[in-house]
């Protein structure tokens, strides 16, 4: 594969993040979810729980978009074209930047493949030199949800990136709470409190690494968690099974799915890291019988 062209200026992004924002709300293509969010601490993990006030707007447009799909028999891509007022950047040749339209997190981005490509295909070199251009930049944490199993709502591959702290100055990243403890044997570890199949992993990348650098060691290590927990290549780089990625400047985390909800409580990447979405109050109520460990355990595979 041959190095793609970063075009992605230096020192730029964060200006232009907070430039594009606030001309979207303006306009009102961006249409912040509103949350109350609260701090629950189990199991050493002080978990984010967030409450939504209404998800009116986001279910009236999805029920559009399937209605169009009906009609039309061709499947609604947000991506193709893109909506231009969420456009933050050109990120290379190969990838931009949008913000996210239904933002919970503010800031809230998505870090899109210019042509289509499937959500079920394997990460790539290119993907991971488009996220670290972004990372390098916004230090916050990337994820990727891998198949509608994952939390995939849309079939564009797209990785996404939320900045840190994920709950104001009272939590950074949940889970870093309880990563001192894991053990690596050749680079990779499992997380105490997760009793489920998992694979975590320190990248160790130096500081003056380039992006091509970064992205090398990110693809390696990412291969490496996929054939620890069992998954592999299938045809045309299709993945063996739905999962979930994680990846900050430090850590790497990636959680093979068994299931897209527990109790209809949907679960996506965020859920590994520690912060949950609840539809509503008595979504919440609902569950007072099990922890939020549990949650997240009925929706993994089972060690």
């Amino acid at each position: 594969m041959s190095q793609q062209k970063i075009l992605l200026p230096a020192d730029r992004l964060w200006s232009e993040v907070k430039t594009a924002r606030a001309k979207a709300l303006e306009c009102g293509a961006l249409k912040p979810i509103v949350t109350e969010c609260k701090i629950v601490e189990q199991d050493g993990i002080p978990f984010i729980v967030r409450i939504v006030s209404n998800l009116d707007r986001k279910e009236q447009a999805k029920q559009q978009q399937k209605e169009k799909t009906f009609l039309t028999g061709k499947e609604f891509n947000p991506f193709l074209p893109y909506d231009r007022d969420l456009f933050v950047a050109d990120i290379s040749d190969t990838h931009l930047c949008l913000l996210n339209k239904y933002n919970v997190v503010d800031h809230h981005l998505l870090i899109v493949t210019r042509a289509f490509e499937e959500q079920e295909n394997l990460l790539n070199l290119s993907d991971f030199t488009a996220l670290w251009a972004v990372l390098a930049q916004i230090d916050g944490l990337a994820f990727y949800n891998a198949g509608k199993i994952a939390g995939a709502s849309v079939r564009h591959k797209h990785l996404q990136l939320v900045p840190r702290p994920l709950a104001g100055d009272r939590v950074n990243i949940p889970i870093e709470s309880v990563l001192e403890k894991v053990v690596l044997t050749n680079s990779i570890g499992n997380i105490p409190q997760f009793h489920f199949l998992h694979a975590f992993s320190r990248l160790n990348i130096e500081p003056k690494a380039s992006l091509f650098e970064a992205a090398s060691i990110t693809l390696d290590r990412y291969q490496n968690m996929l054939a620890a927990v069992g998954l592999s290549e299938s045809e045309e780089n299709k993945q063996s099974g739905a999962y979930n990625l994680l990846v900050t400047r430090e850590w790497m985390l990636l959680v093979p799915r068994a299931a897209e909800s527990y109790r209809s409580i949907s679960i996506n990447s965020l859920g590994f890291a520690g912060a949950l979405l609840f539809r509503n109050a008595e979504q919440l109520e609902s569950i007072e019988d099990c922890s939020l460990t549990d949650i997240i355990k009925n929706v993994a595979l089972r060690i």
